[in-house]
């Protein structure tokens, strides 16, 4: 008898959880703890009253619901937080970026220029004066040296 309200009571539970889904595909208002309780009161609904199910069962599924929305609940926070951290990140990186260009107003710097051989290759060639003006493209951070403009990533030597 016990196996067969076991089975009845799971068949009885497996039928609220479709029913809570559809409710939830219907009306996106509801939210998990509503869709819990929805089912906790199904299921207290559907019991057996010979053998009505232990109080000591609902608190701990309540209580296993209630860590997991905790869990849930951190899990959002720490990645907005994570956000919030990359985009402070990002802002340090590019406020570094900016200082590091301006810094180099005036001063003389070896610039490595990469130019095609007629062969196809590679070659470098090495721009040596003094930094005129500085600019920013895409982020980057540009120099003007002797009239032409290059990226501070060309940068072979910096001197006062």
């Amino acid at each position: 008898m016990s196996s067969a309200t076991s089975m009845i009571t799971q068949m009885q539970t497996n039928t609220a959880i479709v029913e809570s889904k559809q409710d939830k595909k219907s009306s996106n208002d509801i939210t998990d703890s509503n869709m819990f309780l929805k089912l906790m009161l199904k299921q207290m609904e559907q019991q057996d009253p010979t053998e009505p199910t232990d109080n000591s069962q609902w608190l701990a599924q309540m209580a296993q619901y209630s860590s997991l929305e905790a869990m849930n609940n951190l899990n959002t926070a720490f990645g907005e937080v994570s956000n919030k951290i990359s985009e402070l990140s990002d802002a340090v990186a590019s406020s570094n970026i900016i200082s590091q260009t301006l810094s180099l107003v005036g001063k003389d710097v070896t610039v490595s220029v990469p130019f095609a051989n007629d062969d196809g290759s590679v070659s470098y060639k090495d721009i040596t004066g003094s930094v005129d003006e500085v600019s920013f493209e895409n982020g980057d951070g540009m120099i003007t040296v002797k009239g032409e403009t290059y990226s501070i990533g060309n940068i072979k030597s910096i001197r006062p």
